[in-house]
């Protein structure tokens, strides 16, 4: 392990104070597949923009990144489609759960944000109309910006997602409703269910998510041409990415971020370093506990 002085340290106290925080929650048994997760494991990477590492606990076991990936898409259609994308979605906090209805039927058909359910699925539509096959692109990029190529679907959470995704598929056709949706309904919840199920492990997760620390950070940076793309979806997560959970979270941690009910946390520190950590127990709101306790901790000296 390569790291920063004193970062191993901070990880293992890290890692004693926070892995017992799960009792206090419990995993995404609405998805079964994710309900099997024992709640107890805990990992936890930090990527830095040099290319050093450090990890700890369950850090190389992958697991499902869910509505992490939403932030690798977003990436992917702004960079493919461009400011035109915010015509169909916009990019204010929602305030509401992340599979809410209630908010996409008060603004007539247009997602609060692209990472919240509603929004996800409209991105998933817009790349399905220029690649019909961008979930298989998008796990290939993710191998490759993770440097491992170990990026991979988990079959059996997006069988477990497609038998009980009747929710999305309502939001989806309410979007086609609203023609908001130029594909099918199933094509583009298809698409969406695809690159939740994709499975990482917390050191791939925060190698991957390096492109958004910094220009030129990480292997892939060649893709992310478009001026302001870092820093507009860094702003995104920052307000967005823990749902109705964000503002609390800005003030107690403060930096950009996306869950998923994986159990998964993506964090940016910019100019300095992507960290991921996995604790698959979440609160009432879908947030891994000790994923947010953890990274609260990591940032807490910093002031």
């Amino acid at each position: 392990m390569t790291e920063p002085d004193g970062i191993e340290a901070r990880l293992d106290e890290i890692e004693r104070r926070c892995r017992p925080l799960s009792v206090e929650g419990r995993v995404a048994d609405y998805i079964p597949a994710l309900g099997r997760v024992p709640p107890s494991k805990f990992g936890m990477a930090i990527a830095y923009a040099d290319g050093r590492e450090a990890w700890i606990g369950d850090a190389e076991e992958p697991f499902s990144i869910q509505s992490i990936s939403k932030v690798f898409s977003l990436a992917h259609a702004l960079e493919a489609i461009g400011e035109d994308l915010w015509r169909r979605v916009g990019r204010e906090p929602s305030g509401m759960a992340f599979n809410s209805m209630a908010l996409l039927e008060h603004e007539d058909g247009i997602p609060r944000n692209p990472l919240i359910n509603a929004g996800a699925i409209v991105v998933a539509d817009a790349l399905l109309e220029i690649r019909p096959d961008w979930t298989e692109a998008q796990l290939d990029w993710l191998g490759r910006l993770a440097e491992s190529g170990g990026a991979a679907f988990d079959e059996e959470v997006f069988a477990s997602e497609e038998r009980h995704g009747d929710l999305n598929r309502s939001i989806a056709w309410y979007l086609k409703a609203k023609d908001n949706l130029r594909t099918s309904p199933e094509a583009a919840t298809r698409a969406y269910f695809r690159a939740c199920s994709a499975a990482m492990s917390c050191r791939e997760l925060a190698r991957a998510a390096r492109f958004l620390v910094r220009p030129g950070c990480g292997p892939a940076a060649e893709h992310f041409a478009r001026p302001g793309l870092r820093r507009r979806i860094r702003a995104i997560m920052r307000t967005c990415g823990l749902y109705d959970a964000a503002g609390d979270f800005a003030y107690r941690v403060g930096l950009p971020a996306k869950s998923g009910v994986g159990g998964g946390i993506l964090a940016i520190e910019p100019g300095k370093f992507a960290v991921a950590v996995w604790s698959p127990a979440l609160d009432a709101k879908g947030n891994s506990l000790a994923g947010q306790a953890a990274l609260e901790m990591l940032v807490g000296e910093a002031g």
